[in-house]
């Protein structure tokens, strides 16, 4: 299950990003993970509630969107939806490809609250 390896690398992101932001409690994190990651978003959610448990994150809603497998033919440098067993371009037929979108995991936002919010 690498979910957990990603979960607490993710985990790490959220904190040092919550410490640059004085946050005392994050409350919610959106992560963008490619397609090419095989993440399974189930899996995440409860490695992230594992790891996170006794810290600022903990109870935070994880929100995960899904980025398709987008790829440019090197040969004749079309765009297209690739699948990670087919990365053969439709337009030329080559199999000679550069993933442009869907292979990244990225923590696109969080929200929380400061020290100047007041008591939670």
């Amino acid at each position: 299950m690498h979910e957990l390896t990603i979960a607490s690398a993710l985990l790490d992101e959220v904190l040092e990003a919550a410490r640059k932001a004085s946050l005392r409690r994050v409350i919610a994190i959106e992560v963008r993970c490619g397609e090419a990651r095989q993440v399974v978003p189930e899996a995440l959610q409860l490695a992230f509630e594992a790891v996170s448990a006794s810290t600022l994150a903990a109870g935070a809603a994880l929100s995960i969107v899904e980025v398709a497998l987008e790829a440019r033919c090197r040969h004749c440098h079309r765009s297209f939806r690739a699948r990670i067993d087919n990365y053969v371009c439709p337009g030329c037929g080559q199999a000679d490809a550069e993933l442009v979108a869907g292979d990244d995991i990225i923590l696109q936002s969080l929200t929380g609250d400061t020290w100047q919010d007041g008591p939670s």
